[in-house]
């Protein structure tokens, strides 16, 4: 067989090779299509690594130093567990808009046709499902960074060194000189291609181990750009708004796109013709040649590619808060748009038929509070869980637009929050020292902020003794009140009710024994608690009954008397 024979036989191998890599992505595409629309308004069921939150907050990261008078803080963040919030919003499929979503619900927004905007697009998308799913293939095909978030990545090209393409040229041209020899003496040939090939390998590398790491994330870049160019031609209604942008982004960045193929992400290294490609970037290191340009080019763009990263993550984020939209109809029967006032007088918040999105069957309340909320009842009746239920809602409320409510009206305001705190054993502080500094950081912002503030106070100061509980807190909450803040405050301590009744509105959860059982509705109620359940529950627990006994009669006892037997 001459050599031509066995240039047919290569040519015929790769025209199967690539009918069957196109079958191959053809069912990968069906396959994800598939999975779209299962999951459009259901609880999203990915799992998170450790590793992939460093990823995910980069963004918010490197943009909360601008908006440092309103982003949501670490301590109320964790508080609030609004890292669950978080992944029941995120139904993203890509690194942009998930990073995005993330930066979005820590930062309180106080531009109201920024809201509407946004809420226009997504209450587009919630009445134009196939629209959504479309568009959300087109970022499930730019995919998920893994270790390194794309952003970070962005701004770390500008630290390489800034390499010359010559010796990348040189390799190219040695190969292609050996191929050709081929058709004047094979023989020959085929020893200059050992020699060729193993330089060729070595250089490749010797480069690709200093910038491997970089070629996900540049392939990545190259996608966005690409997957900008779709949705650019997409007509969804309020879209359009940002076909105009998106039109001179992807112009400026154009070059990008040639020969964006050259550079592998790994994604088709399983197959043959993944295989063959990975063969011929080591012989002509194409890819090394196209990464060079891209690095050379992005410094002077950097700017367009943040700007276009923040409009690709944006609309994405609109697509996933329409999905949690059509989950709180389909589990709950509503969901609402918030009602905020701007630079008004009043300190309040408004709502009707709140709930918790995590909580199964969750209860709705309903309530008008100017001002103050001292909020009293037994324990386990529900009293943390409702004022995390109020916080996360005025959080969604100026950030996403979107309520899990009937109904929402408030004062615009940052949130604060003190309650779910612990001692901290690297800085051998005591549980009291850091409920009193996390209780000050809220006081110094509601006296010295420019901005209205609502805070949530779990158990005031509960590390420490009842007498200077009493007396502290009362003064605390007191000189809340009487700041720009609209305060919410749980406690035990049924003394507060009566010392703050001129600057706090009560409220209480109470429980029902039956049959030796303790049973809470979780319904609000107006006035402070009247009844206790401590001892109660000793008894639900299993606890002996002469401890019960000696405990009811101790309380009755000071109860009646004032001082303890």
């Amino acid at each position: 067989m001459g050599v031509y024979g066995y240039f047919i036989i290569i040519g015929i191998a790769i025209v199967f090779f690539a009918a069957q890599s196109v079958a191959a992505k053809r069912a990968k595409a069906e396959k994800m299509k598939k999975f779209l629309d299962e999951t459009y308004g259901k609880r999203p069921g990915r799992e998170y690594k450790y590793e992939e939150y460093s990823r995910i907050r980069f963004y918010f990261d490197r943009r909360k130093e601008k908006y440092s008078e309103s982003i949501v803080d670490d301590i109320t963040w964790n508080d609030l567990s609004m890292d669950n919030i978080f992944m029941l919003l995120n139904n993203t499929n890509s690194s942009i808009g998930e990073e995005y979503l993330y930066s979005l619900i820590r930062t309180i927004n106080f531009d109201t046709a920024s809201l509407e905007e946004f809420n226009s697009l997504s209450e587009y998308f919630l009445n134009n499902p196939d629209k959504a799913k479309k568009l959300q293939y087109i970022y499930s095909r730019l995919g998920r960074t893994k270790s390194i978030s794309f952003f970070d990545f962005i701004h770390r090209l500008g630290d390489l060194d800034k390499k010359s393409n010559l010796l990348n040229y040189i390799c190219a041209a040695l190969a292609f000189g050996t191929i050709g020899m081929f058709f004047i003496n094979p023989a020959i040939a085929v020893m200059v291609l050992i020699a060729v090939f193993s330089f060729n390998i070595y250089t490749y590398y010797k480069e690709k181990g200093r910038v491997g790491n970089y070629f996900v994330c540049c392939k990545y870049l190259v996608g966005m750009v690409e997957c900008a160019k779709e949705i650019e031609n997409f007509d969804a209604g309020p879209l359009k708004e940002y076909n105009g942008r998106i039109n001179r982004l992807t112009g400026e960045l154009k070059y990008l796109t040639r020969n964006m193929y050259l550079i592998s992400d790994g994604t088709m290294n399983d197959s043959i013709m993944g295989i063959i490609m990975e063969y011929v970037k080591m012989l002509f290191h194409v890819d090394l040649i196209k990464f060079n340009s891209i690095v050379k080019a992005t410094d002077d763009k950097i700017d367009m590619i943040d700007e276009l990263y923040e409009t690709m993550g944006r609309i994405e984020a609109a697509i996933a808060v329409s999905s949690f939209k059509r989950l709180l109809i389909n589990e709950y029967g509503v969901y609402g748009t918030p009602c905020i006032e701007r630079e008004g007088h009043r300190k309040y918040i408004e709502f009707t038929e709140l709930f918790h999105p995590i909580i199964e069957n969750a209860v709705k309340n309903s309530m008008a509070a100017e001002k103050a909320v001292l909020l009293t009842g037994s324990n386990a009746s529900g009293k943390s869980t409702f004022l995390k239920t109020v916080a996360i809602n005025a959080i969604l409320a100026q950030t996403i637009y979107t309520v899990c409510a009937e109904s929402l009206s408030m004062s615009e305001a940052l949130i604060y929050s003190s309650m779910a705190l612990r001692d901290d054993l690297e800085s051998n502080e005591s549980y009291y020292i850091v409920e009193i500094k996390s209780l000050k950081r809220i006081l110094d912002k509601s006296i010295k902020g420019k901005k209205q503030i609502m805070c949530f106070i779990d158990e005031v100061l509960r590390g420490t003794n009842t007498v200077e509980r009493i007396a502290a807190s009362s003064v605390i909450l007191d000189r809340l009140s009487r700041e720009k803040t609209v305060c919410f405050a749980a406690t035990h301590d049924i003394e507060l009710t009566k010392i703050l009744e001129q600057s706090y509105k009560n409220y209480h959860f109470e429980e029902e024994v039956v049959d030796d059982d303790v049973l809470f509705n979780y319904q609000l109620k107006m006035g402070p608690a009247t009844t206790r359940n401590a001892i109660k529950l000793l008894k639900v627990i299993g606890y002996d009954m002469k401890i019960i006994d000696e405990a009811g009669a101790r309380a009755e006892y000071f109860t009646k008397q004032g001082i303890w037997k």
